[in-house]
């Protein structure tokens, strides 16, 4: 519920572990350069929401990068990384501290501190920004952000525009209150939709000097304490329902036992809500007086998050794959990183052009996001690596839907995705045959044209690695049953272009024979398709390969 610098202060409780496995190999100087530019994208980000209220970056990559920087620091021994809310502060004190909180990473966390502890409640972590409520004889009189927890700024003004925040109490009393203003939202469920950045809303419209009735309107309130208030949770909740605060008892729920906190986390985390949350809340009912409390995590209330909808993620090498028809796509292998209980260790960047654009090279910190909750997706870079390591980067002029009929050097991408769509159900439909099938042939030298593979034997499989004899009989008959496939089939296995609603009829010859007028004649071929067709029947590789097939009495050739 708090600000996600105030929860980053103590990352001691969930940072990363720095173990061999999780320091770099770099040199004093490489480690140096590569945490000092960590830290100035932090405190970039850092000033640009304390003092811009604009959030550069989610909430979660921000966690993660601190996570990063305590690591490397630990790593090389660097000290501890500076304070995240110096640059928070305001001119007004808070009369008592606002605590943050530290989050627990995982449920073994969460069972650990549920077992030495009694009376405890689970609450929904509201996704907003933290606020000091103060009331005098029934009036609010004040209102503070959250700051650096010690001191704020004066929001008073704004606040007494927000419908949600009374500025009457039903009994004339003296209070504190603190609590969280959220962007409202309808049927919210955060599990499908995120956040909606909806924190940085609120904090851009507490920033400004006025709001609108339609803005102020716009802001609930979520009170999650009342430092001086009954000592019991039920009983303050009950209290602040008679004062007049928007209730939150529907959002705090009892709980004994791990089970009971992974369920309400699992509720709240997929059900309708009226605000955005990032997690939960686990607090014990009764905590030490107010007069104690400090700018700092408490031991009386920790986060537990909600899983990570982006994760930070290092890339350790860039791969430019070519497809069969000469297209570049460059390939991330990342550090493994958990999404969604997945693990994801590579992600596409779609394009060269993108790649282009983006300027990915190993090292680099990337955002990674789950498409359809399966696919991994590259969201963008988050930091890039102080040293820019140069690559070797294909030309895609080079590459088109007739470059790489052999695996010559710089071809070995593109030949293998020819040999892969060769067998696969759009060409041949070769049982058992996949790009592994190639790969291992490849790696023996047997294969140095696209249609090699019809005259190896039995006796040469056997004898390669990893083909034993009965895999080899397998793979032989696999082989053997393309010679029964139909004139079209092999058509599509080579490579053909698409050729929209024409009729291909049986004869290599007669489609050879037609030109690029012919073929745009055909129904759904345009003039570029046409002139690919054209081209493909007039191609010398493709040319040698007919005559293979026509020497190997395949129907059509």
């Amino acid at each position: 519920m708090l600000l996600r610098m105030c929860t980053a202060i103590l990352l001691s409780v969930f940072c990363l572990n720095s173990n061999a496995a999780d320091c770099p190999d770099w040199p004093p100087a490489r480690a140096l350069s590569e945490v000092t530019a960590l830290q100035k994208q932090i405190d970039i980000w850092d000033e640009n929401y304390h003092r811009g209220a604009r959030a550069l970056v989610s909430d979660e990559l921000y966690d993660q990068s601190r996570q990063q920087l305590t690591t490397w620091r630990e790593c090389f021994d660097l000290g501890l990384a500076p304070e995240p809310l110096r640059t928070a502060g305001g001119k007004i004190a808070h009369p008592i501290a606002h605590t943050g909180l530290d989050k627990l990473r995982d449920a073994a966390s969460v069972a650990s501190w549920l077992h030495t502890r009694q009376d405890l409640w689970i609450q929904p972590k509201v996704d907003g920004v933290a606020v000091t409520l103060i009331y005098r004889k029934g009036v609010l009189r004040q209102a503070i952000s959250r700051g650096d927890g010690a001191t704020g700024q004066d929001w008073t003004v704004s606040a007494q525009l927000i419908p949600a925040i009374p500025q009457q109490l039903a009994r004339p009393l003296d209070m504190l209150l603190q609590g969280e203003l959220y962007w409202r939202l309808t049927d919210h469920v955060q599990a499908t939709a995120g956040s909606l950045n909806a924190r940085s809303t609120v904090a851009g419209l507490m920033a400004r000097k006025d709001l609108d009735p339609e803005q102020a309107a716009g802001i609930g309130l979520f009170v999650w304490d009342w430092p001086q208030g009954p000592p019991g949770l039920p009983e303050r909740i009950a209290a602040l329902d008679e004062l007049g605060l928007p209730s939150t008892v529907p959002y705090s729920q009892p709980i004994q036992s791990l089970a009971d906190a992974e369920h309400w986390r699992n509720h709240w985390y997929r059900s309708p809500l009226p605000f955005a949350s990032d997690g939960v809340v686990l607090r014990q009912s009764q905590r030490p007086s107010a007069e104690r409390w400090q700018a700092k995590a408490p031991h009386w209330a920790v986060a537990w998050k909600y899983p990570f909808a982006q994760a930070l993620a290092e890339v350790r090498k860039v791969e430019f794959k070519v497809g069969r028809t000469g297209r570049i796509t460059p390939v991330l292998e990342l550090k493994p990183v958990t999404l969604d209980d997945r693990q994801i260790k590579r992600v596409s960047v779609s394009s060269l052009g993108r790649w282009e654009m983006l300027d990915i090279r190993p090292g680099d910190q990337v955002s990674i996001s789950l498409a359809g909750l399966t696919i991994p997706r590259l969201e963008g870079v988050v930091l890039r690596a102080a040293e820019r390591p140069d690559l070797d980067v294909p030309l895609a002029a080079d590459f088109d839907h007739l470059s790489c009929w052999q695996p010559t050097p710089g071809c070995e991408s593109q030949f293998l995705a020819r040999l892969t769509w060769l067998s696969s159900k759009q060409g041949l439909a070769l049982a058992h045959v996949g790009p592994g099938t190639w790969e291992k042939l490849l790696e023996t030298g047997r294969l140095n044209g696209l249609l090699d593979w019809m005259t190896l034997d039995a006796q040469e499989l056997a004898n390669i690695n990893g083909f034993g004899e009965r895999s080899s009989a397998r793979l032989l008959n696999s082989f053997n049953s393309a010679r029964q496939r139909s004139f079209v089939r092999w058509l599509k296995a080579l490579g053909l272009p698409p050729t929209g609603q024409a009729q291909l009829g049986d004869s290599w010859q007669a489609l050879a024979q037609q030109n690029t007028e012919q073929w745009q004649a055909e129904a759904g071929i345009g003039p570029g398709r046409a002139a690919q067709l054209s081209a493909f029947f007039r191609d010398p590789q493709v040319l040698v390969l007919s005559q293979t097939l026509r020497a190997a009495g395949i129907n059509g050739f």
